[in-house]
C-alpha cells in the first residue's frame, strides 16, 4: 500500500518546489501530471519522483537564468520528455516568471506529444511546445540555449548530448538512464591489454564498468567542444539508482587536450560509443578508427 503524506507536508513540499507561483494553479497541474493524488496528497512514489525533480530544478536554475540574462529569447530543449514533467516545472519556475524563453519538449510517443500539447494549452503554457519524434531527429531551431535529459534511455542521453554540442547550446544537463550499448562491445571485442580486459571479464563487472566508461566519454566529449563539466549526484541512492548528473556549460569553442583523453581511452578499451560516432571530433580532428569486431 502507498504511504500517504498529510495536506501540510504536501503543501510544504509544493512552496519549495514552485516558490512564488499560484498555489491553486500548480497544485492542479501536480494533480494532472498524478504527481499529487486526487485529494491533494503526496504518496510514497510522488514524493521520491518529487525529489529528484526539485532537486535537479535547483541545478538548473542558475542554467536557465544565464541563458535569459544573455538572451532575448532563450530556447530551453527537454529531450526524451515522457510525460514533460521536467519541462513543465522549468517553465512554471522560471519562464513563465520571467515572460519570455520558450521550451521545447521532445517526445517520440504521439500519445504523450498529444497529451503534452493538450495539457500546455489547458494550463495556459503558451510558450511551452511538444515535439513529435526522436531526439536526434526531431525539427529544432538552429540555435539552441539549455538542453536536458531526464533519464533518456541508453544511447537516448548520447542523442541529447549531441544536439546541445552541435546546436551549439550555452549549457546541457543529463541525468544517464539504462546503458548498454557500451558493455556489449566490451563483450565483443574489449580491451587488448590484460589488465584492462580483467575489468571486464565478467557480465557484472561488463555491465558495471561499460555503464561507467559510457558517462565518462560523455564528460570527455563535452569537454573536448569546449564545455566546463561537472558530475555529481543528483540525489540520495534510496531515491533513484539512476542518479549521475552531468552539467555543461559552454566556455570556449574546443580543448584538444581533452579530444586526446577521449580518443585514447576508446581506444585503449576497443569500443565505438553512439557519441563518438555521432559527433565530429572537436577542433577538426581525424576521428578515431572504430574497433574491428574480428579483433
Amino acid at each position: 500500500m502507498r504511504k500517504k503524506v498529510d495536506r501540510r507536508l504536501a503543501g510544504e513540499v509544493l512552496a519549495e518546489l514552485l516558490p512564488g507561483a499560484a498555489p491553486e494553479a500548480t497544485e492542479l497541474l501536480l494533480k494532472d501530471l498524478h504527481l499529487l493524488t486526487r485529494d491533494g496528497d503526496l504518496n510514497a512514489d510522488a514524493r521520491r519522483k518529487l525529489k529528484q525533480i526539485r532537486h535537479l530544478l535547483q541545478l538548473l536554475g542558475p542554467a536557465v537564468d544565464d541563458a535569459l540574462a544573455r538572451h532575448a529569447d532563450p530556447i530551453v530543449v527537454d529531450c526524451g520528455a515522457g510525460k514533460s514533467y521536467l519541462g513543465f516545472l522549468l517553465y512554471l519556475t522560471r519562464l513563465a516568471p520571467a515572460g519570455r524563453g520558450r521550451l521545447l519538449s521532445i517526445e517520440a510517443r504521439p500519445e504523450l506529444v498529444a497529451a503534452t500539447a493538450e495539457r500546455a494549452a489547458r494550463f495556459g503554457c503558451d510558450r511551452l511546445a511538444a515535439v513529435g519524434g526522436a531526439i536526434a531527429h526531431a525539427p529544432l531551431p538552429e540555435r539552441v540555449h539549455v538542453v536536458t535529459a531526464l533519464h533518456a534511455c541508453d544511447t537516448a542521453t548520447d542523442e541529447a548530448v549531441a544536439r546541445a554540442v552541435t546546436a551549439g547550446a550555452d549549457w546541457g544537463a543529463v541525468v544517464p538512464c539504462c546503458q548498454a550499448e557500451v558493455a556489449r562491445q566490451l563483450a565483443e571485442r574489449g580491451p587488448r591489454e590484460p589488465a584492462l580486459a580483467a575489468l571486464c571479464a565478467h557480465p557484472w563487472h561488463r555491465r558495471e564498468l561499460g555503464s561507467h566508461l559510457t558517462n565518462v566519454v560523455r564528460a570527455l566529449a563535452l569537454e573536448a567542444h569546449g564545455y566546463q563539466v561537472t558530475v555529481t549526484e543528483l540525489t540520495g541512492w534510496e531515491h533513484s539508482l539512476k542518479n549521475e548528473l552531468i552539467l555543461a556549460r559552454r566556455v570556449k569553442r574546443f580543448d584538444r587536450a581533452a579530444q586526446g583523453r577521449l580518443d585514447e581511452l576508446v581506444d585503449r578499451f576497443g569500443v565505438a560509443p553512439a557519441l563518438v560516432r555521432t559527433l565530429p571530433p572537436a577542433s577538426g580532428a581525424v576521428p578515431p578508427a572504430p574497433p574491428d569486431p574480428s579483433g
